[in-house]
């Protein structure tokens, strides 16, 4: 069967009976089922093209999965070893040209299975679909697989998983589970994010100190983190991804996010240093000199060394949050930007791209940067990695530049589920709207990111899968294929395999979600529980245990008017599913009271509103779970009026810090007292000092004890330490204060 040129038109044709045999992910472009099924034993060989060692290599990778998914050992023979009726056979087929690189036909009869394709990348591809009818785990002595025929090519040549081990540090082994789970999906780009404000993860032995030095990190607890990749362990993960026809695509930051590089050799900032190899999260001030023709120097040599291990045709250099702060205040690089005839630091920042560009593109290799390399104008052969939504990739196409998509809406699984769950990952479309036609060819993918500031080895498969799974086959197969209802299936139907291979896997959605609403007049909250998954039965407590089958099944809203701990949690076919979800709701002398701000918190960081303060709801450490009260840079001063002068006996407020976001605790907390709401007291005064370099996220509570204490009024101060200190990487910044409750008792 002759392949068409990929289409639309092109439809799956897969009988009822076939559908539940047959969970592929990506979708192929073509499936027609037959009658029947094909049978093999032990006894039954893969056998290749004689004149193929490439062949012969993906049979016998071909065969260990085989071996690995049912125990049966299959023999691997060349063609001039074996009949011409062999029965499983690869087969390299030029007159497949229009399958393109990666395409590929399998056809499965009653009598053979023959896998045939232009190339051996395709024949490659074709051998991961094979992997992934097979049964895993059977045991069986005999495999039957059913007979169809599968016509398939991908819709994009760039389908990428970007990697970051800059902030935490991923061994030789874990990369290799990586490239083997995007060889079973058919993802062919590996972006390896190698260099770091929090470490520099390659050799570069013209340059021992940025190993020596930059690869090394000294945490607030004083312990050493960090680790690197020798040369030969970087060639040991290249040619691994290459025997799997995935590129690797490596990533050494520049002109921004090189504190770890500015710590080994602080002569290429602008100001000369000392650095340390940062142990916060964020963007920093320091970046490399772009009047130090030393600069230059240092980065061409690092890529000459870079270019000699990744032998593909790409470098990515970043390019992406680079302040200008430091150039503006460095006479060489004010030098640089007149001698250059540019009008301001944003062209200085491109004119310093392009000479990169200029020397990648001698050297064989293209460049591809974030999407901020459009400011100040683009280079002439770059590519654009569009991150901030769809609009650089737009911009980039446009203007006849190639662009890959990897808009942080969708496609950043290291964002929690509740923001990025399987249904939105799925609908993920990569060429942006109103893009005209003509100009589509230069969208040549997308990848998805793995941004590891709260990423290890521990719970990376969680957060790539099911979600890879999605961008997968929204970036093989065709949109009219789509169905997430059908999608959704398949996936479950994968669900063995990633536990047979060891991979970890969160959940589609959100298991349970718990949405609460605060009716301060009646002095009640109302409580929703919601899944974003189906088919799933939802239980809760009230005592703070984490629920079981055996607890209540929630069926209608609850109200809450008393101290409670709700938890909830999830089930699926009796077992629990994903993480409970909780609520500590406080009632207290000052819940629902009338309650004066000075200062307006953060339209941005609400919690409940105007009363979020005494709504006896406690926040998590996450800030993200909408209970904390955000206020920048300025004061936090709240006043309670109880309604009557009551006697009191304690004042509690809980603070949140997290500085990696710019949240920190307040300097100064102050609680006063009064009777008449005009003439206040200070009963209670604490100090916040933050550590220096500090990273910890914690809650702190600050609580007065006050028995028998009469008053109507209470007041609390809470003084912003106002700016960023020196020490932290957005010094000079609005801080933040988050406070979640205020309790009077």
């Amino acid at each position: 069967m002759k392949f068409a040129p990929l289409c639309c038109s092109f439809l799956l044709a897969l009988t009822a009976s076939a559908a539940a045999a047959v969970s592929l992910v990506p979708q192929p472009v073509l499936m027609k089922t037959g009658k029947g099924s094909f049978a093999f034993s032990a006894s039954t060989p893969i056998v290749y093209p004689a004149g193929s060692p490439e062949a012969g290599r993906i049979a016998r990778l071909l065969g260990a999965e085989i071996n690995q998914s049912s125990g049966l050992d299959l023999a691997i023979l060349p063609s001039s070893q074996a009949g011409r009726s062999a029965p499983i056979r690869l087969l390299l087929d030029p007159a497949l040209k229009e399958a393109g690189l990666e395409g590929y036909r399998l056809t499965i009869s009653r009598r053979e299975l023959l896998l045939a394709a232009p190339t051996p990348a395709g024949l490659y591809r074709g051998g991961q679909t094979l992997r992934q009818m097979l049964p895993y785990g059977s045991g069986k002595r005999t495999l039957a697989l059913p007979a169809l025929e599968i016509i398939d090519q991908p819709r994009f040549s760039w389908r990428g998983v970007h990697v970051d081990v800059g902030r935490h540090f991923h061994s030789v082994s874990y990369m290799k589970r990586i490239i083997d789970w995007m060889a079973l999906y058919k993802m062919n780009r590996l972006h390896w994010h190698l260099t770091e404000d929090q470490g520099w993860r390659i050799e570069i032995k013209k340059y021992p100190l940025l190993t020596g030095i930059g690869a090394w990190r000294t945490e607030p607890d004083g312990s050493r983190y960090g680790g690197f990749y020798t040369q030969e362990e970087i060639k040991e993960v290249v040619g691994y991804a290459a025997d799997r026809f995935i590129d690797v695509v490596p990533e050494i930051e520049m002109p921004g996010h090189c504190m770890a590089a500015l710590a080994a050799y602080p002569g290429l900032s602008c100001t000369g240093g000392p650095f340390a190899v940062q142990t916060q999260w964020g963007v920093f001030k320091e970046v490399y000199c772009a009047g130090r023709e030393e600069t230059f120097a240092f980065l061409e040599d690092v890529l000459s060394e870079v270019i000699e291990l990744f032998p593909f045709g790409y470098l990515h250099i970043g390019g992406d949050e680079v302040p200008r702060d430091r150039w503006q205040a460095c006479p060489r690089c004010q030098a640089r930007i007149k001698a250059e005839g540019l009008d301001d630091e944003a062209e200085l920042q491109s004119w310093f791209i392009r000479r990169i560009e200029q020397y990648l593109s001698a050297h064989g290799r293209r460049l591809i940067g974030w999407d901020e390399i459009l400011d100040g104008g683009l280079a002439p052969g770059a590519t654009v990695q569009s991150w901030r939504g769809m609009e650089g990739a737009l911009i980039a196409a446009r203007s006849g530049h190639d662009a890959i998509v990897s808009p942080g809406s969708h496609t950043y699984f290291n964002a929690d589920i509740s923001a990025i769950d399987l249904r939105k990952a799925y609908s993920f479309e990569p060429v942006p709207a109103g893009l005209e036609p003509e100009r589509i060819p230069y969208i040549i993918g997308g990848e998805c990111c793995l941004w590891s500031e709260r990423i290890t080895e521990e719970n990376l498969d969680y957060q790539l899968f099911p979600r890879l799974l999605a961008l997968s086959e929204v970036l093989w197969s065709h949109p009219g294929q789509r169905d997430y209802a059908d999608f959704l299936r398949r996936v479950r139907n994968h669900y063995p395999l990633l536990e047979t291979l060891g991979i970890g896997f969160g959940p589609e959605a959100r298991p349970v979600s718990l949405l609460t609403r605060f009716h301060p007049d009646e002095k009640f909250h109302t409580v929703t529980l919601e899944s974003g998954e189906e088919g799933m039965a939802l239980h809760y407590t009230l005592d703070g245990a984490e629920p079981t089958t055996a607890s209540p099944r929630y069926t209608s809203q609850l109200t809450i008017d008393r101290p409670t701990r709700l938890r909830a949690r999830a089930f699926r076919d009796g077992r629990d599913y994903g993480e409970s979800a909780g609520a500590d709701f406080d009632f207290h002398l000052a819940f629902a009271a009338p309650l004066q701000i000075d200062h307006s918190f953060s339209p941005n960081y609400p919690a409940g509103g105007g009363r979020a303060l005494v709504d006896g709801l406690r926040g998590s450490i996450a800030y993200g779970d909408g209970r904390w009260q955000g206020y920048e840079e300025v004061d936090l001063i709240a006043t309670i009026d109880l309604g009557e002068i009551r006697p009191l006996h304690r004042l509690r407020a809980g603070f949140l810090q997290d500085t990696g976001s710019w949240i920190f605790l307040p300097a100064y907390v102050e609680w006063s007292l009064s009777r008449d709401g005009s003439s206040f007291r200070t009963v209670a005064a604490f100090d916040h000092p933050t550590p220096a370099g500090t990273s910890e996220q914690r809650i702190q509570e600050d609580q007065t004890e006050l028995p028998g204490t009469m008053a109507r009024f209470v007041r609390l101060r809470a003084r912003n330490v106002g700016l960023c200190p020196a020490w932290h990487p957005g010094a000079g910044g609005k801080s933040w204060i988050f406070v979640d409750e205020l309790v009077v008792q």
